[in-house]
Formats: C-alpha cells, sequence, structure tokens
C-alpha cells in the first residue's frame, strides 16, 4: 500500500467541497433542531501546529467528530468539507483533555490509543482477525459473498432493506459502523440521500480496503461526503444525539460486548434516529463459510467459531434494554435485519 504522500496527493482530489448552503447533501431543516451541527465556529483559539504561508489561510471549528475520551467536539483546522482530502490535510484537536487525533494513510483515527507509541492493547482473536491484511483483502474477494449460503440476500437486497428502514432519516447523517471494507458505506456515499456518510471500522487494513476500492471503482467519492475513520463500536467519536442513521452490517456477533456497542450507538443517535443491523441468528461457521484459501490454516476455523451469535428475541432484548424502541426484523434463514429507533 502507497504512503499518504503519494496515494492522497494524485488527480483523484480536484477540489475539497463542503456541505454548502445549496448542496444536494444538505439535510432537510427538520433535522436541524435535533442534531448538532456539522461544525460551530470555536469562541476561543486553541493551539494547533502553525500552517506554512502556502497553505491555505482557514479558521478553528468545532467538528463533527467528537473524542473518543471525553466526547468533547474536536476543534478542527484545515479545509473544511467531510470528504477524503479535506480530511487528511486537517488537524483535530480536543479543547478539553488536549489530546490531538490525525489522519494514517488515508483514515482519520479517533481511537483512544491513537498517536501512542508504546502501548498497544490486546484485543479479542475475532477482533484482530479482520485487521489482517488478509481476511481485509478477501472480504469482497469471496468471503462476504459465502453469507448467502446462510440466508443472507446478497449487497444490493441488504442495501434496499436498510434504504427501506431508513427512509424516516433520508437527509441525515449515516455512520457504517464495523464498515470492513466499504462494503455499503460506498452505495449509502453513492445514493446521495444521506447530508454525509461515515465509513469506520477498527480494522486499519479494512479501511484501506475501502480506500482502494474507491480509487478503483469510483473515483469521484472521494470528494462527495464521505469520511474514513477508524474508532472503536464500544467508544465512537461523535457527541450524545449527533448522528441521524447507523448502520452495522454482520457486525454485532463480531463485537466483543454487543451490549455496550448497541448502548454506544443509542447514544449517539438524535431522537428519532434510525438502527439497522443485520447478523447471524445461531452458529453457521462451518468449514463451508470459510473462504477455501483460508482452510488449510485451523487457526482461523477456532477463531470463526468464536463468535456473539444471538437469538432472535436475545436481540430485540438488547435493542429495547439499550432504549431503542420501534423494534423490527426481517428472518431468512440464519440472516437476521433488524431495526430500532432512539426514542
Amino acid at each position: 500500500m502507497a504512503t499518504a504522500s503519494s496515494s492522497l496527493h494524485q488527480p483523484i482530489f480536484p477540489q475539497y467541497p463542503s456541505l454548502s448552503r445549496n448542496s444536494r447533501f444538505h439535510p432537510p431543516l427538520r433535522f436541524s433542531s435535533l442534531r448538532l451541527p456539522s461544525r460551530i465556529r470555536a469562541s476561543s483559539a486553541v493551539a494547533l501546529e502553525p500552517e506554512s504561508s502556502t497553505q491555505l489561510n482557514i479558521g478553528l471549528e468545532f467538528d463533527l467528530f467528537s473524542c473518543p475520551v471525553c466526547y468533547e467536539p474536536l476543534i478542527r483546522k484545515g479545509p473544511p468539507g467531510l470528504n477524503l482530502p479535506a480530511i487528511y490535510r486537517s488537524g483535530f484537536k480536543c479543547k478539553s483533555c488536549n489530546k490531538s487525533y490525525s489522519s494514517k494513510d488515508m483514515y482519520l483515527d479517533l481511537t483512544i490509543t491513537a498517536g501512542s507509541k508504546d502501548y498497544n492493547e490486546l484485543q479479542p482473536n475475532r477482533t484482530e482477525l479482520f485487521r489482517s491484511p488478509l481476511v481485509s483483502f478477501l472480504y469482497e474477494r469471496g468471503w462476504r459473498q459465502n453469507f448467502n449460503r446462510s440466508g443472507f440476500p446478497g449487497r444490493d437486497e441488504e442495501f434496499k432493506m436498510a434504504q427501506e428502514y431508513f427512509k424516516p432519516v433520508i437527509g441525515g447523517l449515516l455512520v457504517d459502523v464495523s464498515c470492513g471494507s466499504g462494503l455499503f458505506s460506498r452505495k449509502f456515499a453513492e445514493s446521495g440521500t444521506y447530508s454525509g456518510v461515515v465509513a469506520l471500522d477498527f480494522s486499519e487494513n479494512m479501511l484501506r480496503q475501502c480506500y482502494d476500492f474507491i480509487k478503483k471503482e469510483n473515483p469521484a467519492l472521494a470528494t462527495t461526503n464521505l469520511a474514513l475513520v477508524r474508532a472503536d463500536v464500544s467508544r465512537l467519536p461523535f457527541s450524545t444525539g449527533s448522528v441521524d442513521a447507523v448502520h452495522a452490517g454482520a457486525a454485532l456477533h463480531c463485537w466483543p460486548s454487543p451490549s455496550n456497542a448497541v448502548a454506544e450507538i443509542t447514544r449517539i443517535l438524535r431522537s428519532g434516529g434510525i438502527f439497522v443491523g443485520t447478523t447471524f441468528l445461531r452458529p453457521s461457521f462451518g468449514n463451508s463459510s470459510i473462504p477455501s484459501i483460508l482452510r488449510p490454516f485451523r487457526q482461523w476455523e477456532r477463531i470463526l467459531q468464536n463468535y456473539n451469535n444471538l437469538t432472535e428475541k436475545e436481540i430485540e432484548d438488547l435493542c429495547t434494554s439499550c432504549g431503542l424502541i420501534n423494534y423490527r426484523s426481517k428472518v431468512q434463514q440464519s440472516f437476521i435485519m433488524f431495526s430500532g429507533q432512539k426514542a
């Protein structure tokens, strides 16, 4: 993978669009009083790295992103806009805890351990699995397609189903948590029905794969309202009540603590916001679901069998116990798509 200096400064980024008043991505006015704006002018100066005279003269602003440590809105210095080149050229800092955040390669690292040199937190095996370059590469090249055997209807149909659930929040900000290689993040962004889309995952290699797919399949997508963010689903970098829609495709069974994750998702949703997720209802990761290239490696099979698969009733109980209402679901074999709304 090329470094940021060589890959992000290509003609793929001809300009730095922002969420202007006349943009077709601007959210409907009915949302403006219910969630935090994407950025607010800072009332006081914050010490960030000085820009050279050749850089754009951009003021300090509170950004839509928040510090994962204290949840205070981050102050941003750099080009405005929720798009890859603008975010890459921006610096972010928490006024409260003084922690700084910046882009690594093509994604913005908003994990608690971002910038740490010596400390490295051990993660569960299933979390580390998806940080593997091999699994990240295979995810859209055979791995995800195996889910069809368990009742998953496929990317296009899953996207249509999710869009039906998201109809009440069309025009708002959507966060695709545990997005993997951006299988659905890219479709949400391409649809033009959201003011912005944040593709969020803990795996650095999944986010790199998402960027590679953007470059190869739809370079223009890089300058739309799409951001790539590394973050922990149990510590989401958004202020309380600031997000309209959250999507989690084939993710719940991978989370170390589904209750912590759903509680965090509920926290960041505005009143009336929608959460849509898909997962496996019961253990279904036998050999038939493992890509053939990985079957000789027995350790992968042991990791794959260590998942948090829940029953349909358990998923409903999880959502309602975290404060979501209007629970709905669709089941097909081991596949379930479920939805809940923030009260």
